[in-house]
């Protein structure tokens, strides 16, 4: 039996999910780990990520029979590299929101908007600030291309984790020339030692060949896998997360709610205008795709849920933690589809969507209100979502066509409650699959089950239609009329609510 194996780095775990001929997850392992605050910077210790990756990959059964495999992880972010490999500064992740200046400069020279979170934004402004590890810089990846390189020796990424660092054509599948251009141009007066396109690493579209795990890869892993594994072109969870839905056709599109929350919307054409609550990232294969990014969903929530718990047993119960996440979830379903005039922001972190560099959870309501258990879960959960259908409305504006919305993530592992809620703030059906729960890395596994299983000149779009998800069961939902007007009507109180949270911000 072969075995195709993802591994997804992501925010709060590392996991391993292998799948067999027919697709099917067979095992995975995991590791739970979390980014802390060290010097004003979110960051991840790179140490504890090959901690975490042996530990996954213990979960593995049949490991001897891992046929092709690839990398996955967070995207964006900011990881800077010696000739040697040696790390210059502890990486920077992607919630961070410490590169305002560089990424409204590249943002008017490119006439492309570039996120505070993109490699690119992170590299420049380290120039404006003069950081004394510029010069010294030979590499820059991100913590997939990372991890990919020390096991393959190969330094390349996917085309999508690629247009998370720098602008992508989309046509040549590879970073746009003419921007550049703009950039050297840009850092010429400085005269730095080394150009952009010798530090940034090489664009592979899914498919493609990128290495196999050498000798020193299989060491780092404990010799959990033998040597000579074909590797898939590392991809970032964005990718996964289309691949994994099969959301990587024209008119589709998928919906990533865990710790971060994302909408991915494959395009037809471009957009007539730069929006800053836009990125212009791609999918696996290259094609444009319109990106609403969120830095904040479910750690405000987990939080709250851990609360309730601690409340549960004062009274001597102990609810296992996904039977509570079920009960308040469909407690929330009773709420009133406006929430009742309850309010929460739910910013553990900036968010660039909204403009705020900062967060503050923040529970506001009027003295009129109806503060009932259902109201207030209802409007946890409407909170993961709130900023995300922000960036939604500028899509409809746009005359963006979705057919569909595949959500995937922890926030639709109890049934109906999140898809539901998705439905009514992105005007669209949702539809979850049984695979859901499993998320990127099982779409890094397809990634690697496609570079070694497709047939000559056969489209990412078309093995997974036909030989992936072909009478794949899984459940959708249409917007309901009553939840749409009810969320319309909380979003006109959460605009309010962002004044009170900028405010909160500059205070607290």
């Amino acid at each position: 039996m072969s075995i195709y194996l993802g591994i997804e780095l992501g925010s709060t775990r590392i996991k391993a999910v292998a799948i067999d001929d027919k697709h099917t997850p067979v095992s995975s392992g995991d590791y739970t780990w979390a980014s802390s605050y060290e010097n004003n910077i979110w960051t991840y210790d790179i140490g504890e990520a090959w901690t975490g990756l042996k530990q996954a990959l213990r979960g593995i059964s049949d490991r001897e029979s891992v046929t092709a495999m690839g990398i996955s992880a967070m995207m964006h972010g900011y990881l800077a590299f010696d000739k040697d490999w040696n790390l210059l500064v502890p990486f920077r992740t992607w919630q961070n929101t410490i590169t305002a200046q560089a990424a409204a400069e590249l943002t008017e020279s490119f006439g492309f908007n570039i996120p505070q979170r993109w490699s690119i934004a992170h590299l420049y402004q380290a120039i404006l600030n003069g950081e004394e590890h510029v010069p010294q810089i030979a590499h820059i990846t991100t913590l997939a291309g990372y991890i990919h390189y020390m096991l393959t020796g190969v330094n390349a990424v996917g085309v999508g984790e690629a247009s998370g660092m720098f602008p992508i054509d989309s046509t040549a599948l590879d970073y746009d020339r003419e921007m550049m251009v703009k950039f050297e141009e840009k850092v010429a007066p400085l005269g730095l030692p080394w150009k952009l396109a010798d530090v940034l690493p090489k664009v592979l579209s899914a498919g493609e060949e990128a290495g196999t795990l050498t000798e020193e890869g299989a060491a780092l892993l404990d010799h959990l896998l033998v040597p000579g594994i074909p590797f898939a072109p590392a991809e970032g969870d964005a990718g996964t997360g289309m691949t994994a839905t099969n959301a990587v056709a024209p008119r589709t599109g998928n919906v990533s709610a865990g710790t971060s929350i994302f909408s991915m919307v494959v395009l037809e054409q471009s957009l007539k205008k730069t929006y800053e609550e836009i990125d212009m990232v791609t999918t696996p294969t290259g094609k444009p795709v319109a990106m609403v990014h969120c830095n904040n969903c479910t750690n405000d929530s987990n939080a709250w849920v851990s609360v309730l718990k601690e409340t549960a047993q004062l009274f001597g119960a102990e609810p296992g933690i996904g039977e509570l996440y079920t009960k308040l979830y469909e407690k929330s379903l009773e709420g009133a589809p406006d929430c009742g005039g309850v309010m929460v922001c739910n910013y553990m972190a900036g968010e660039g969507v909204t403009h705020l560099d900062a967060g503050r959870p923040l529970v506001v309501r009027r003295p009129d209100s109806q503060f009932t258990l259902a109201n207030f879960l209802r409007s946890i959960l409407y909170s993961t979502m709130a900023t995300l259908k922000l960036g939604m409305e500028i899509l409809e504006a746009e005359n963006v066509a979705i057919d569909s919305l595949t959500g995937h993530g922890g926030l639709f592992k109890t049934p109906v409650v999140g898809q539901k809620y998705m439905a009514a703030a992105c005007k669209a059906p949702v539809t979850v699959m049984e695979t859901a729960g499993e998320g990127g890395p099982y779409g890094m596994a397809l990634l690697a089950a496609y570079l070694v299983k497709k047939a000559e000149d056969e489209t990412l779009e078309d093995y997974l239609n036909e030989h992936v998800f072909a009478g794949v069961s899984g459940s959708t939902l249409e917007p309901d009329a009553e939840d749409v007007a009810g969320f319309e009507a909380y979003m006109q109180q959460y605009r309010g609510l962002l004044k009170v949270e900028q405010t909160a911000v500059e205070a607290i």
